[in-house]
């Protein structure tokens, strides 16, 4: 709970920040680009909103990824932290480096007609007039099967057991994460790269194909790291852009009408509502003097993806959905060095995945007003509990 705020936006922009983000972006944009938020145990994270502060300071080598810079903070679960997201230079450049060898386009690419394949047979399963929910019946299933593939899970690892417990880490039940487990099922997973050779989908594989230029809580803490950019922000994408799709019916009927609208479409579904609300983590390693505010040293700096991308001095109308947007360059995917490393594999997924859906599904409407659908608490993400549709 947040203890003291400065500056403070009205209070129902703050009770509807979760459920529609915009008008608090929007605010704080125009009154406070530089906001800070007293947190317990003294600690203070500064939220940057406007695009063009955001976009420096995704690159600025005086926010650090490090989270031993603020003692106390825990950015994810013991033992499965010593990945990319949370590294400076040099580490960073060498764990980047061997990641990218993973995910070479033709890796990427060769993807491609598995997401096709697996999608199709979910859409199989399914009758749009009886309603559906693209988010579980759909998008979950489907890249937690794209996961499975690159994690090179082997079938006698595959077990309802290992299923259930990856979709808790993904998508905790109740905030319940068996985190003990995970780093258990990571570790034999790893073990069993090296005793057999990765295949052409692997990406897991050929990270442990690479000899010793990774550790062993190296290798698990990017298995994880995998794991959860496989999954989330795919989900997010495939979710967030129907929605906008379904309630923009003119945007919907253009790109059924012109499929490969999906080329610049997607990029303004990722820009209009963006699967990361906020940038990663990142701790101030010096003082910062930004409008007139000072951050502190040790202090968190929370980027603002979703209000960067709606900022109305670099994107015209920018709370219009327009599919023909170009250029765009949005910010989803961050900038510099920690650029998402599964950009192409997330835009390779949610391109394919809408455009079956509107192949396949036909005229789809949504199933419950659109006030009524919960999206799921996060401060770094921003997805959809669940999207009821059905066929007009």
């Amino acid at each position: 709970m947040v203890d003291v705020l400065l500056a403070g936006p009205p209070a129902e922009l703050l009770a509807r920040r979760t459920d529609d983000p915009y008008p608090y972006f929007r605010w704080l944009r125009r009154h406070a680009p530089v906001f800070a938020e007293r947190k317990g145990q003294g600690r203070t994270i500064w939220s940057v909103s406007r695009y063009d502060d955001v976009r420096l300071l995704l690159t600025d080598k005086r926010l650090s990824k490090n989270p031993d810079l603020y003692p106390g903070y825990k950015p994810g679960p013991a033992g499965l932290n010593k990945h990319l997201v949370h590294a400076d230079p040099p580490e960073h450049t060498r764990l980047r480096r061997l990641v990218n060898n993973a995910f070479v386009p033709r890796r990427i690419a060769a993807l491609e007609p598995f997401v096709a394949q697996t999608a199709g047979r979910l859409l199989d399963q399914v009758d749009p007039d009886d309603g559906l929910d693209l988010i579980n019946d759909f998008a979950m299933p489907l890249t937690f099967t794209l996961i499975c593939t690159i994690l090179g899970v082997p079938e006698h690892l595959n077990t309802p057991a290992m299923r259930t417990m990856l979709a808790n880490t993904v998508v905790p039940a109740s905030g319940h994460r068996t985190d003990d487990e995970l780093r258990t099922f990571l570790t034999v997973l790893v073990a069993d790269k090296r005793d057999h050779p990765a295949g052409e989908l692997d990406l897991l594989g050929a990270l442990v194909g690479a000899g010793d230029s990774l550790t062993e809580e190296e290798l698990i803490s990017t298995a994880y790291l995998l794991l959860l950019v496989g999954h989330d922000t795919t989900v997010n994408l495939i979710g967030n852009g129907m929605l906008a799709l379904l309630r923009h019916p003119d945007q919907l009927r253009a790109l059924r009408d012109d499929p490969a609208l999906i080329r610049t479409g997607l990029d303004e579904l990722l820009r209009y509502d963006s699967p990361v609300r906020d940038a990663t983590f990142r701790a101030a390693a010096e003082p910062i003097l930004l409008h007139d505010q000072l951050i502190q040293t040790g202090d968190i700096v929370s980027l603002l993806i979703g209000s960067a991308n709606r900022d109305e001095t670099r994107f015209a109308d920018p709370d219009v959905l327009d599919l023909r947007r170009d250029p765009n360059e949005h910010l989803a995917f961050g900038r510099g060095p920690h650029f998402c490393i599964g950009a192409a594999l997330s835009k390779i997924e949610g391109a394919v995945a809408i455009r079956m859906l509107l192949e396949r599904l036909g005229d789809l409407r949504l199933a419950v007003p659109a006030d009524e659908l919960r999206w799921r608490p996060s401060r770094v993400m921003r997805g959809l509990e669940s999207l009821p549709v059905v066929r007009r």
